[in-house]
């Protein structure tokens, strides 16, 4: 039996999600037509933001990660219409309706990406509020999504 054939992995880069220096992870890896987007954040400019006494609320964290996340997507060869699965973090839970406003304010109507919305105690910098993980699927696309209705479930 031959060995089977390594799929091969590359990294995506582009300039307005640049690769930071000292970091220890990839933004992005695309293993076949799959891409693979590590958590991004509205950082630095919270920060700049922070610091100028205008913090980032949870709405424009929100919609400026979904951007990096569409750069990275279109850097390697898709866009907004192949981002299938989204992960959320917030800080506070009440931040869940600013968000979903950003998401609908992005999305631009259905279908919109499956997701989960998790709650945690912190983000790597104080001023953050949301941070988001994708899975791109360069060769799908949510535009021709179909909706397949499945049977109730059977009454108690």
């Amino acid at each position: 039996m031959a060995p089977a054939t390594a799929v091969p992995v590359e990294r995506i880069a582009c300039q307005a999600v640049p690769d930071l220096p000292h970091a220890s992870w990839s933004n992005a890896l695309r293993v076949g037509p799959e891409l693979i987007v590590s958590g991004q954040t509205a950082h630095p400019a919270t920060r700049e933001a922070a610091q100028a006494g205008a913090p980032l609320g949870a709405h424009a964290q929100t919609l400026l990660v979904l951007r990096r996340i569409q750069a990275l997507a279109e850097a390697a060869g898709g866009g907004v219409h192949n981002i299938l699965k989204l992960v959320v973090y917030v800080t506070d839970i009440a931040d869940k309706d600013e968000v979903g406003r950003a998401r609908r304010e992005f999305f631009q109507g259905q279908p919109y990406p499956a997701s989960t919305l998790v709650a945690v105690s912190a983000l790597v910098f104080p001023e953050l509020r949301v941070e988001i993980d994708a899975t791109v699927r360069l060769d799908a696309d949510l535009r021709s999504a179909t909706v397949r209705a499945g049977a109730d479930f059977p009454a108690r």
